[in-house]
């Protein structure tokens, strides 16, 4: 008869579930689960370097994947701003400032050197034929007067024209006079000391300045054949203005003789060709008006006088 086994004996025999082991440069996981860590919290089994801030996903499908890696403290847009600083709006109000003020410099310099070859290059010279006040720039904004040049003067000129104004040469000098008063010839000598001989008549009374403004005009230009005065109407009713019909280049000629002996003559103002000079406001040359609506209206064809 057999003897029986040893409980004990049996149970060191019996099979042993298999303890689970940990390979070297792997992690333990302990069941299928899903989730984000760092090497600093894994611990054992990974080794990337002190330096990195790895991350990496545990996975059902493929245990642990790196999904990105990058330097500890890099900023990608801190290194853009630090290569190109925001410019606030009163830097870039000022960069705009400069940039305008050096165009203007620049165009003054070119300026300045077109105004030099010009007057180098002067070679023409005209008569004045009235007095004209000499400006030191066309445009009005800005010019100083320097002086009044004399009629029956000859000038230098440039050619160039601006703004209603011609340029002229003076003591080497870029100067500036009232357009349409410079001549090729020689203005007409004229005087006061003259007598009416083409038996031209005018309307009276009249007061004895308008008796001098008919004899010296008709001495000094006797094809002009026709006088207007009295009319019921303002100054021609008080007998101090006259109409001298005449037009053209010889009705400027007749307007500058009056305005040159104005003092003489006892004029107060003249209007010719849409323009009116005054004694109070000598200073100014001959002005612009405004249109009125018709040739005479605007007195394109005839000079009027008005004397005090």
């Amino acid at each position: 008869m057999a003897k029986p086994r040893p409980k004990h004996r049996a149970a060191k025999h019996r099979a042993e579930k298999p303890r689970p082991t940990r390979a070297a440069g792997t992690a333990l996981v302990a069941a299928p689960v899903a989730a984000t860590v760092t090497v600093g919290a894994i611990g054992v089994g990974l080794s990337t370097g002190a330096a990195d801030d790895t991350r990496v996903v545990v996975s059902e499908a493929s245990g642990f994947e790196t999904i990105g890696e990058r330097e500890v403290g890099t900023s990608r847009s801190g290194e853009r701003e630090a290569e190109a600083p925001e410019t606030t709006a009163a830097e870039e109000q000022a960069a705009r400032a400069a940039r305008a003020a050096e165009r203007q410099q620049e165009q003054r310099e070119a300026e300045q050197a077109e105004t030099l070859q010009a007057v180098r290059q002067a070679d023409d010279q005209l008569w004045t034929t009235t007095e004209l006040n000499i400006w030191t720039d066309s445009e009005e904004a800005g010019a100083e007067q320097l002086g009044v040049l004399d009629s029956a003067k000859k000038v230098l000129v440039t050619g160039r024209s601006e703004d209603g104004r011609e340029e002229i040469v003076l003591d080497g000098q870029s100067r500036w006079v009232t357009a349409g008063y410079l001549s090729a010839e020689k203005p007409a000598e004229t005087g006061l000391d003259v007598e009416c001989t083409n038996g031209t008549t005018y309307a009276t009374p009249v007061s004895q300045n308008i008796v001098d403004v008919h004899r010296v005009v008709c001495g000094n230009f006797p094809e002009i054949s026709t006088y207007g005065t009295l009319r019921s109407d303002g100054e021609h009713a008080q007998g101090i203005a006259m109409d001298i019909m005449v037009s053209g280049d010889r009705g400027w000629e007749v307007a500058n003789f009056l305005q040159a002996n104005a003092a003489e003559l006892g004029i107060n103002y003249l209007i010719y060709s849409q323009q009116i000079w005054s004694v109070e406001r000598s200073g100014e040359g001959w002005r612009g008006m405004e249109d009125r609506g018709s040739t005479t209206a605007n007195h394109y064809d005839h000079v009027h006088v008005t004397t005090y």
